[in-house]
Formats: C-alpha cells, sequence, structure tokens
C-alpha cells in the first residue's frame, strides 16, 4: 500500500504529461483571394514549434475538416494568411460551436483579411484588414510584457514587416502590443494602432498578431517566441 501511495504523484504525472503531449492544433491556411509566398515556411516553422513543445500539427487546406467531429480533435486553430472567404455557412456553424465550447483561435497576419461577410469572425480575429504600405522597418511598443506571447520581447521591437492598417477593431480585444506610426511612412490610425491583441470570445479564446508577412519572420526567434506564445494561448495554457 505503501509502495502505491508513493509511485500515485508519478503515475498523475505520467498521465499529466500524456494528455498534454496529445494537445493537437490545426493550421489551415487556405486562400481565395491573395496568396503569401510565406506560406511554406510558415507552415514548417510551426511544424518545428509543435515538435519542440510538445504539441502535434496538422496542415490543412481543405475546409471540410471544419465539421464537428474533425474539430473536436483539436485544442485550438490556426489562421496562417487566410485570405477571402475560405468558409462555407455550414464549415462556418461547425467552427463557431468549436469556439463556443471552449476552443482556441489563432490569426496570423492575413486571418484579418479573411471572411468580410461573417461579422462574428471578425469579432472573433478582433479587426479586418484595411490597407498596408509597403514592406519597411518600424518599431512596436509592448504594452502587455506579462501574456505569454510578449514576455520575452524588448519594450521597443525594432523588425521589419508588412503594417496593416485595421478597420472595425473590437473594442474588447486586450491589446499586447502598438506601432508606432511616427517610425515608418504609411499609417493612418492617428497612433493609436494595434499590432498584437488577445481576448476571451464567445466561450473560446483568441489571439492574433498582424506581423509574419515576410519569410524572413519565420526564422526570427523573436517572432517565432511571439507566435509560439500566442498559440498556447489559444490552447489554453
Amino acid at each position: 500500500m505503501h509502495g502505491l501511495l508513493i509511485l500515485f504523484p508519478f503515475i498523475i504525472s505520467f498521465f499529466a504529461s500524456e494528455q498534454k503531449l496529445e494537445q493537437k492544433i490545426l493550421v489551415f491556411s487556405k486562400t481565395e483571394k491573395f496568396r503569401h509566398n510565406s506560406i511554406p515556411a510558415a507552415k514548417l516553422a510551426i511544424l518545428k514549434l509543435g515538435i519542440d513543445n510538445h504539441f502535434k500539427v496538422d496542415t490543412t487546406e481543405n475546409a471540410d475538416l471544419f465539421n464537428e467531429a474533425s474539430l473536436k480533435k483539436y485544442a485550438s486553430v490556426v489562421f496562417l494568411h487566410t485570405t477571402g472567404n475560405v468558409l462555407n455557412e455550414k464549415q462556418e456553424s461547425a467552427f463557431k460551436k468549436f469556439i463556443q465550447a471552449g476552443g482556441g483561435y489563432a490569426g496570423i497576419h492575413a486571418a484579418a483579411d479573411t471572411e468580410y461577410d461573417w461579422e462574428w469572425y471578425g469579432k472573433l480575429a478582433g479587426a479586418y484588414f484595411e490597407n498596408h504600405p509597403e514592406i519597411q522597418t518600424a518599431t512596436l511598443n509592448i504594452i502587455v510584457n506579462s501574456h505569454i506571447s510578449t514576455l520575452h520581447l524588448p519594450a521597443q521591437w525594432n523588425r521589419k514587416d508588412e503594417w496593416y492598417n485595421f478597420k472595425n477593431l473590437n473594442p474588447d480585444v486586450k491589446v499586447l502590443m502598438t506601432i508606432d506610426e511616427t517610425s515608418y511612412t504609411g499609417g493612418t490610425m492617428n497612433n493609436n494602432h494595434p499590432m498584437a491583441w488577445y481576448h476571451e470570445y464567445d466561450g473560446g479564446r483568441s489571439f492574433y498578431t498582424a506581423l509574419g508577412h515576410t519569410e524572413e519572420s519565420w526564422s526570427d526567434p523573436l517572432f517565432l517566441d511571439h507566435v509560439l506564445g500566442g498559440i498556447k494561448y489559444a490552447m489554453g495554457e
């Protein structure tokens, strides 16, 4: 009996580890409009993040996986550079039920350029893409440095990317970082310009980052840790 009591904590630890190892995400990168050249590099980078951090990663551009039975397998879904209307009404309904059941969403860059005629998705993502200037270097200000996606970042982060301007920003999102519009040309949001955020929404969790347009982003350790933190938040960690 004493032996079993000694082993009991280790049994709990083993099953907890197994449960963690079984967590899985779906990376969805279907495009109906512009297609980013960085999608292949981004998929490979997220697959490696999964290997290194003990979660499983499925990648797809098949919207038919957006059904209740399939989505139940995943802790979160990553919309990676999706553009245009990528889901039909039945698939939208299944994804909405997934979020309402406590699932997670992580949107990366062009995920905000997606599903403009579905208001629920716009609020989940947090905003819609409006336009962008040319790719250039700018300064990001980290507003919340205690979140899992930003705790490793410098207070001011200089990097090169494609900087989105947004419309229909959900006022309920919790902004993680903003961009200094005086540090580049083409910002149109009166220097009140969020670039990454998170929030709880309709029973689930949502993270979005506007970063990640360039292929080089997907070999940048700071950016990859930012994405990893966002995915972990969406997974419920």
